[in-house]
This record gives structure tokens, sequence and C-alpha cells, in this order.
């Protein structure tokens, strides 16, 4: 059974870093893609990046470009998150999801239909 697992997040001062995991198990981590989406309080559900299933192709949410870094580690079945230049918009409940490819490629956000059960990211001084 597919599962994915979170972990990494916590309270950070503006400006700090935090990376965020995502363990992947029952499932082969080379068809799918990883996503990292986020929900913060009142607002709807947002994807922020997506890996495929090499290092390349990636996408990052303009909200995050330059500041955030996905990664993944196929023979671990790990996908990370490292988030730089926090800031208290980036406060939510962050997400990973998986999706199958599509063409090598990053599916459609509404494509992604297995989910972890979130951490909390929170920035704030």
């Amino acid at each position: 059974q597919l599962q994915l697992v979170e972990s990494g997040g916590g309270l950070v001062q503006p400006g700090g870093s935090l990376r965020l995991s995502c363990a992947a198990s029952g499932f082969t981590l080379d068809y799918y893609a990883i996503a990292w989406f986020r929900q913060a309080p009142g607002k709807e559900r947002e994807g922020v990046s997506c890996i495929s299933s090499s290092d390349n192709p990636t996408y990052y949410a303009d909200s995050v470009k330059g500041r955030f870094t996905i990664s993944r580690d196929n023979a671990k079945k790990m996908v990370y998150l490292q988030m730089n230049s926090l800031k208290p918009e980036d406060t939510a409940v962050y997400y990973c999801a998986a999706g199958l490819l599509l063409r090598n490629l990053c599916p459609p956000w509404a494509d992604f239909n297995s989910w972890g059960q979130g951490t909390q990211v929170t920035v704030s001084s």
C-alpha cells in the first residue's frame, strides 16, 4: 500500500530555514512524480513544488521560486524540500503527494492522489 510520511516541520524565525522530508513506502518511487502542497488556515491548498522521475524537470510556484529547492533520492525513497529565507506567509501545513508521471513530467496538480498526513511549518518571531 502506497504510504507517504512527512517530517521536519517546526517553528522558525523569519529568514530561517527548514528541510522537510517525505518518506515513501509501498510503491516504486521511480514511476511517480512527488509534489509538495501546503494549506494555510482559511486558505485553499496550493501546489508548491514538484519533481519528476529525475532531478529535472522541477516546478516551483512563483511564491517560493528562488527560496525552496526540491530533491529526491529514489534509492532511499525520500523526497526533500529545502526551504530558505522563510517568510510568515509560508506558515502552513505542508503535505507531500504522489502522482503518476505524465510522459516523465509532473502531472497536473489534480492528478496527485496519494497523500501524507502533513507537517506543520510556522514562521514567526
